[in-house]
């Protein structure tokens, strides 16, 4: 697949592509439009306080963690096009909540549930794995979340602008809030009746049980269930900070405590109830795969994407700090590691594609962010800007590469789980965002990216003994086992 099909609108493959994008792109600009008007909002509301806003911001990630993995499940089930489409119109609602809340817990309830429009971005992984065949994956999954992504960028470009200059006055930080989400729930609508999912007539592979990921084996059970505790345990973090800032009373943490630990209890129980009676039974071996793959790709994207949501948060102030630079400038500087998301996913899409092994482009990839935060650590005031800048660019490149490598292998791992695979790579995303953003909160700068260049120097190691190229990694179609066509058969018959 070349760049000049992407101007082929009259494909359906392509225009699929395009409206999908578009699609998340919407649901990362909801998602990031409290952020460049956090200023106006304590301005205009004068019992609101940047004390708050910080609660505000860590709720706005708190439930997205177990939403990719509920949404993941849904996926499987459903349909990419019925989860997308009810996705956005349902979290319009709580975007016009926030925006014309005037009350803490108003704010606070709708921010944490508004938190979920964040699995936006494991739907259209789906959407796309069922339009593109796995010799072009790697550059459709890439462009596809690259130019997505860009949307918390676009939210910060656009929306200040609109709400002073568009609406202006008192209150135009509410209708500009509000607009967003009347912007994604009408594309929601649209959505619905605008794709199928996949070409029409494509049988859909779904899994015998959604309830949680199947496996292979009993040593992949203890190994799901071992993943599986972080990714709703990680919300322990978040309650503990909220706690240490006040705004949660220890009587409220403790509660939260024992529910996520009935939560996390709960999925190990359906992890059992799901894969007990399938490993009893015996699975076929040409349906057997193997979980260590999952275990790569969460470990990669906890490292990549987890790392650049934390990066992203506090570039403009070490650049400021260390080069003593105006807010305006290291803003700019900081921004130029977002920006290149563009073409750095769909680069690492191509080059997945093109070298002919998706195990190396990950292992280089991830090899190049333990280097480029390594580098980062060692930059001080006395660094040419212009070089630290070009650093800073170029690890941005392999951290949203990484990302593209790791979504054009994660619809090859097991066709009819894609769903939930994705939900739960992108899970780990967030699980590194929230470890990550813990870990600078209490290290100097320099201490915190030379963590990062550990963890993707573990997650290196990692891939390199257990990840495995996939099969059919690069054919016509993608691979088939004999359950895989049983259940198509019965779902034809059932149809």
């Amino acid at each position: 697949m070349k760049v000049s099909s992407l101007f082929k609108f009259s494909n359906p493959d392509i225009k699929a592509l395009h409206l999908t994008w578009i699609a998340f792109f919407l649901t990362f600009y909801v998602w990031f439009n409290m952020a460049p008007l956090a200023t106006t909002m304590i301005n205009e509301v004068g019992w609101l306080t940047k004390k708050e806003l910080k609660v505000f911001a860590i709720s706005n990630v708190a439930l997205t963690i177990p939403a990719r993995l509920i949404v993941g499940m849904l996926l499987d089930k459903y349909g990419p096009r019925r989860v997308f489409s009810i996705l956005m119109v349902v979290m319009a609602i709580p975007t016009f909540v926030f925006a014309f809340g005037n009350t803490f817990s108003v704010l606070l309830v709708s921010r944490l549930v508004l938190g979920s429009v964040g699995a936006g971005f494991v739907v259209g992984i789906h959407m796309t794995a069922l339009w593109f065949k796995p010799r072009d994956i790697g550059f459709a999954e890439g462009f596809y979340a690259g130019w997505g992504n860009f949307g918390s960028a676009a939210a910060a470009m656009t929306i200040p602008t609109i709400a002073l200059s568009v609406f202006g006055g008192h209150n135009g930080w509410r209708y500009s809030m509000a607009l967003s989400g009347v912007l994604m729930g009408l594309y929601g609508i649209f959505y619905w009746f605008a794709i199928t999912d996949g070409p029409v007539g494509t049988p859909q592979h779904k899994p015998r049980k959604v309830a949680a990921l199947e496996v292979s084996t009993y040593a992949d059970l203890i190994k799901l269930i071992i993943f599986t505790i972080p990714c709703v345990g990680i919300i322990s973090i978040l309650v503990w900070r909220i706690n240490g800032m006040g705004f949660l009373s220890n009587k409220g943490a403790a509660i939260l405590y024992v529910v996520i630990a009935i939560i996390v209890l709960y999925q190990i129980a359906m992890a059992l109830k799901v894969n007990l009676p399938i490993l009893k039974k015996g699975v076929p071996e040409d349906d057997k795969y193997n979980f260590n793959q999952v275990a790569s790709l969460n470990t990669t994207y906890f490292c990549n994407f987890g790392a650049e949501l934390a990066v992203i948060s506090m570039l403009p102030s070490f650049f400021q700090g260390i080069f003593e630079l105006t807010p305006a400038k290291a803003g700019l500087i900081a921004a130029s590691f977002a920006f290149v998301n563009l073409f750095a996913r769909p680069l690492g899409g191509v080059l997945s594609d093109m070298l002919k092994s998706r195990k190396t482009i990950m292992l280089i990839y991830m090899f190049g962010i333990a280097a480029g935060f390594f580098g980062m650590a060692t930059i001080h005031s006395n660094w040419p800007i212009v070089l630290a800048v070009v650093l800073t660019i170029a690890c941005s490149m392999f951290v949203q590469g990484a990302e593209g490598a790791t979504f054009a292998i994660i619809p090859m791992v097991k066709r009819r789980l894609t769903g939930q695979v994705s939900g739960m790579a992108g899970s780990y995303g967030n699980v590194g965002a929230v470890f990550y953003l813990t870990v600078l909160s209490m290290v100097e700068p320099n201490t915190f990216f030379y963590i990062i260049s550990g963890g993707a120097a573990f997650s290196f190691i990692f891939c390199f003994l257990f990840l495995r190229e996939p099969e059919g990694a690069f054919g016509e179609e993608y691979h088939m086992s004999s359950v895989d066509r049983e259940i198509e058969r019965e779902a034809g018959h059932s149809s």
